[in-house]
Formats: C-alpha cells, structure tokens, sequence
C-alpha cells in the first residue's frame, strides 16, 4: 500500500458512515419521509396520543437511549485523529509493520481523559491523565493504551476495584467529584504502601498538565518487542511532546475549574483547528532479556520506571494530531481501547497488573458497547480486512451468508484458513512458564519506597514546595486524623524533611522513629525543570481600553506570531477598542468572558487614557495580580510600567516582568518578552 493510500484509508472508510442532514428532506430510521415532526398524533387537537404514533414512539425510543454507560475510568476525555511515522528501520527489534517503513504513514486516533471524574467533571483536576493511542496498520489495530505518569498505584491487578473504589466519590454522599483529597482514598494508600511512588507523581505538578499537547504518555507496563528472528527486547513505551512538559499551579488549576472546566479539550480543539497541530515523538526503552535481572529494580513491577541514565530512550517516531472528531460521542465514547490489541512484534510480560488488563478492557466494553460486536463500530474497525465466523450478537453489521458459523466444515467450505508465523499470523513470544500455582507477589516487588526516593531527589526546589503543599492541601481535607497521622508516617519512609514538613502543616506528630529510604540518586528526565521551552502556541492576553498605544502593541503581536504564539485583545467590552493614533483594532475577549488563567503571559501597553481606565478597572487590576501570582511573564510599556509599579511587580526580568520605557528600546523589548514568555514561569517570584 502506498504512503498515501495508507494514510487515507481509515478517513476514507469512515466516510461511508459520516452523515449530514442539511438539505436532506427527513426521515425516520427506515427511510420513510415524515410530515410532521412537530405534532404527536392525537385523537382529536386536545386527545390523547395514539399507541400507533410510530414516528412519535421512534424518535422518543431513541432518545431514551442515547446515554451508555460511561466508562468506570477515564469517563472525562476528548480525542483526535492524527498520523504517525517512525524514523528508521526498527526490524533490529521487532517485527511490527508499522515500526519498518519510514515513507508509511499509519492512521491514529488519541484520546486524552482524566481518571477518577464522570463525564460531567472538570478538566484541570488534581489527576493522572489516560494517553492512548490506537493505531490503525496493516496488520490489525495495535492499541497502547497509557498513562501521563509512568508508574500505577498496585502491582496486581486485583487489587484495581479496590483501588478505584477508595478514589471515586464516596458512596454514602457521592463525594468529592473528580477529587482524591479525602479519607477513603487516603486510607487505602495509607494500607497499601506500595502506591507511594505514584503518589508521589500524583502530588506533584505532574497531575495538573497545563495542556494535553503539554504532556508526557507512558505505556506503563513493561512489554516485549520480538523480531522476525524471535529474539525479544523488554520494552517500555514513552510519549514526548515536542511543546515540552509544562503544568498549570494549584490555585490557576482551582480557578480554571470554574472559569472554564472545559479547558483542555477546548484547547486541544482550538489548536487542531488553528493548524497548531500537537506533536509527539515515540521513544523506546529497550532491555535484553539476558538483562533482566540486571537492575535493583524488577523490570516488571509497573509501580517501578526504568530510569533514562541506566535504560536511555530511543526516539524512533513522531505522531502529529491533525483532525478533530466529526462527533464526540460516535468516535471519543465509542472508541473500545484495549491492551490486548496487539500486532505480531510486540507482545506480553508477566507483570501482574498488565495481566489483569488483558481481561478487564474486552469485559468492560461488553457492557459499555452492548456486546461483542463493538469492533464493528466505525471508530473501532481496522483499516484491514478481517474475516472470522463469529455470528450475531447485538449491534452485527456484517451480513454472513450461509447456513455455517463454525470452523472446520465440509458443508459450506467457508472458514478462513490461519497464516503462518511467515504469513503474518500472530505467534505469542515461547517464553518458558513453570511454577507452583500459588497466590503471592515476588519479592523482588517488595521495595516500595526507593523509587519514591528518586522522584523526590529529582525534584527542584519549586516542585518539591508543591509537593509539600498538595499532600497538605489533600491530607487537610481529610477528617480522620488518624488516616492522616498514617499517612505522614508511611512518607517518612521516603523523606523525612517531607513528612515533616507535612505534619507542621496539619498539626500531626514528626515520627521519631522513621527509617526513609538511603536512595540518594536522582534523574534529569523527571524534574520538568530540564523540559524543553518554546513560546510555540502560547496565548498572550493584552490588556486595552480606548488610547491605548497602538503601534507598540501591534509589534508585539508580530513578535509573538513570528515566534509562533498568538495573541488575543481584551477590554470593557466588545466590539473595536480605538488607539491614540485613531487606530482601531477587534475585541476578542473582555473582562467578562475571561481570566488571566486562560493565558501564558498578559501584555499592558502604554497609553494614558487606557491605562487610566485600566488602573480604575476591578476587574483589570485582578487580572493582572492574579498572572503575576501564577508566575506568568508580565509585560508593559510607557505609562503601563507605572501601573506595574504601583501594584508591586518589580521590574525584573529574572522574575519574568519586562517592560519598555522608550521606543529606543523596542526591539530588545519584544524579544526579551517572547525568551520571557518561553520559561512558562518565573519561580524567583516563589522563592
């Protein structure tokens, strides 16, 4: 198949179900033409409605039935279409087809989600983050489905009901939504310390992305790569976005949840449409089997990661994200994602929670879907042929001929016949399995503090303080002091100046008797510090009113847009804002419909009467306090920098505050705003 061709394939075959209804004349569900969809069929104007309404008794049928249920996890999520190509040859190690042809483009679909809110949740929660991705090859649909951190809570997957029960809201009062600052949540990691090194990705900035486009996505689990020869590489799967890795602050994260709870998927929307489109490049770890046991840690624990200075990541593929959905629900809460969808190159391990996953994901889309046939529905189906003779169910769309539907028959001849390894059928890796049968956990998973260790000795300064004031902050919620003092005890195992510094914040006792871990390692690639910056796709507010100074803020907006960032005017009202030199320029956004959190950085330019209208605006000047409280690059000229001085914020472009004095100035100014603007924030105002 041609590169082309197989690009298009998967839009072109969702073409024959994509549907547009203007112009059309209506009808019902059997293509009848309807008369009248206004009126129900009466016995007389003011009767009753007749049993023989058919038209009345479809549309309401439908209607009753148009919520299914959500999913128990990652229910709040939003989706792309998009493409992916590797770089180079990847046969060395493994035989997947869409890891050999640099020229293939393979169709995928991304869907991005919060896990422990219902639909109706916010976006910028306290949370980890689904990232999966389902590609759509020649040889079957591989699906990887992950995560925005690398590690779970559990090492086994039976204790996953057990796990979501204790974060969901809590069953007698159906509280917190979409929260884990309370006590059942707490309770249960506080008697399952094996969770500790998640929870401490989970309380850091990690858990509150500043975008989707912004974030990392790991396959979680340790898998294998098999080549054509046999020989498997244990292999962990990484996403890295090409914006870098950036997150919102706690109080941004909380204001934005009630500013615009929609914020991340109206971001990733806005950016696909604005041909911004999101960037990811696929990196491999890579481990030989030889090698398994080579490391302190048991390369198949999933609450464990390999650290990149001892198993570096390979970059062997970019994924852009280039087509919003036609319709949510047909494609983003339809779409069946499951671990077990696999291609022949990549295969399974023992990790005892990936385990698990290969039964849970096929049972929940029974129930969500409405039965076996879930692979039928467009967002689901391969691009390839498949053939097989399974029969019936609800929702079949492929019509079988003939009286047979089972393998191996004389009467009808009509089984497909299985392919050969050589052929292209699946052949599961020959890995040698003996043992008692027994209920127990190795040994090798027994560390649980470690690794906790080695995220927190990544972290900087900043990121360790909203370390320490996340547990308080959800520690603080919780009314069992006793669920509380455990807590802080379990932590002391990791760090005892952060159990401490917990435990002053809530009142409770500084163990005495706390034996933390002795990791003293720590890794580069886990502190966001070390991500890449770029002023590419973020959103500059600038702050006008009638007067204001026209010609510096149209240089601005060609600085950012040269730099690949976009700017939006905003003012008292709507409409155009007049300049002092009688320009005028289109209002996008007032005071009223935004907030500085919706913004990277926020412009004031000069002008006498609009600063004045600014300076005696509420509504403004918390605008502005509220972006240089977030850390966000601040920005004025001329008269604007007085205002900037009388509200505190120093003139300092350490701390991200860049102003211009006089026009002789303005060319460094506009670049010292945008390298500004790159940093995503100024922790000096923090320290």
């Amino acid at each position: 198949m041609s590169q082309d061709q197989n690009k298009n394939s998967k839009d072109e075959q969702l073409d024959e179900f994509r549907s547009d209804d203007a112009g059309k004349k209506l009808t019902t569900n059997q293509g009848l033409k309807v008369s009248d969809t206004e009126h129900s069929l009466k016995a007389g104007e003011r009767g009753p409605t007749l049993m023989e309404d058919f038209h009345f008794r479809e549309k309401m049928t439908h209607f009753d039935h148009e919520r299914i249920p959500e999913r128990v996890v990652h229910a709040r999520g939003f989706a792309a279409h998009g493409e992916f190509e590797v770089y180079e040859n990847m046969k060395e190690f493994t035989k997947a087809g869409f890891l050999q042809d640099p020229s293939v483009k393979t169709p995928v679909f991304v869907r991005f989600s919060t896990v422990a809110g219902s639909r109706g949740s916010a976006d910028a929660v306290r949370d980890a983050r689904g990232f999966s991705t389902k590609f759509y090859t020649q040889e079957g649909n591989y699906d990887l489905v992950g995560n925005n951190i690398p590690v779970f809570f559990i090492q086994d997957a039976i204790k996953f009901p057990d796990l979501v029960h204790a974060l969901k809201p809590e069953p007698h009062n159906e509280m917190p939504q979409a929260a884990s600052a309370h006590d059942t949540f707490w309770d249960f990691i506080a008697n399952n310390t094996e969770s500790a090194h998640m929870v401490m990705w989970a309380m850091s900035d990690r858990a509150i992305p500043r975008s989707y486009r912004m974030m990392e996505g790991f396959g979680v689990h340790t898998y294998r790569f098999v080549n054509e020869e046999g020989q498997a590489h244990f292999v962990k799967f990484h996403w890295k976005p090409k914006l870098g890795v950036h997150s919102l602050v706690w109080d941004e994260a909380q204001r934005l949840n009630g500013k615009d709870p929609d914020f991340h998927r109206r971001d990733l929307w806005e950016s696909i449409e604005n041909g911004q489109y999101p960037e990811y490049e696929l990196g491999v770890q890579l481990i030989k089997e030889e090698d398994e046991f080579k490391y302190d840690f048991d390369v198949l624990d999933p609450t464990k990661l390999w650290p990149e200075e001892l198993v570096p990541v390979k970059i062997v593929g970019k994924m852009v994200l280039n087509r919003n959905v036609d319709n949510v629900f047909a494609e983003t809460e339809q779409v069946a994602f499951h671990p077990g969808h696999v291609v022949p190159g990549i295969d399974f391990t023992n990790d005892p929670l990936l385990q698990g996953r290969l039964f849970s994901y096929t049972d929940t889309q029974l129930i969500r879907l409405g039965g076996p046939n879930f692979h039928e529905i467009p967002i689901n189906r391969p691009v390839c042929p498949f053939h097989n003779n399974q029969r019936d169910g609800y929702n079949r769309m492929t019509i079988n001929k003939g009286p047979v539907s089972y393998h191996k028959n004389s009467l009808q001849n009509n089984e497909p016949s299985p392919s050969s390894e050589k052929d292209g059928g699946y052949a599961h890796y020959q890995e040698k399995v003996e043992g008692q049968k027994v209920r127990n956990r190795s040994k090798s998973f027994d560390d649980h503090y470690s690794q906790a260790k080695l995220f927190w000795n990544s972290m900087s300064d900043v990121e360790k303080e909203h370390i320490i004031n996340a547990f308080r902050f959800e520690l603080g919620k919780v009314k069992s002091k006793d669920v509380k003092q455990q807590v802080v005890n379990m932590f002391s195992k990791v760090c005892t100046y952060l159990s401490g510094e917990v435990a002053k914040g809530l009142g409770l006792k500084v163990p005495e008797d706390a034996s933390p871990s002795t990791e003293e390692r720590s890794s580069e690639a886990l502190s966001q510090m070390n991500t890449v910056k770029t002023a590419k796709t973020r959103k500059v507010g600038i702050l006008v009113e009638d007067g204001f100074h026209y010609e510096n803020t149209h240089q601005l907006i060609k600085a950012l847009n040269d730099a690949g960032a976009e700017a939006e005017i905003i003012s008292s009202s709507q409409g155009n804002v007049k300049g002092g030199n009688g320009e005028e320029m289109e209002v996008d956004q007032t005071f009223l419909t935004c907030d500085s959190v919706l913004y990277d950085g926020i412009y004031l330019p000069g002008g006498k009467d609009s600063i004045d209208s600014i300076q005696s605006n509420r509504d403004a000047v918390i605008f502005l306090q509220e972006a240089f409280g977030h850390f966000k690059t601040v920005g004025a000229c001329h008269e604007g920098t007085e205002l900037l001085s009388t509200l505190g914020m120093v003139d300092s472009a350490e701390d991200g505050v860049i102003t211009l004095k006089s026009d002789e100035e303005n060319d460094n100014f506009y670049n010292s705003f945008v390298d500004a603007l790159k940093k995503h924030r100024h922790w000096n105002r923090q320290i």
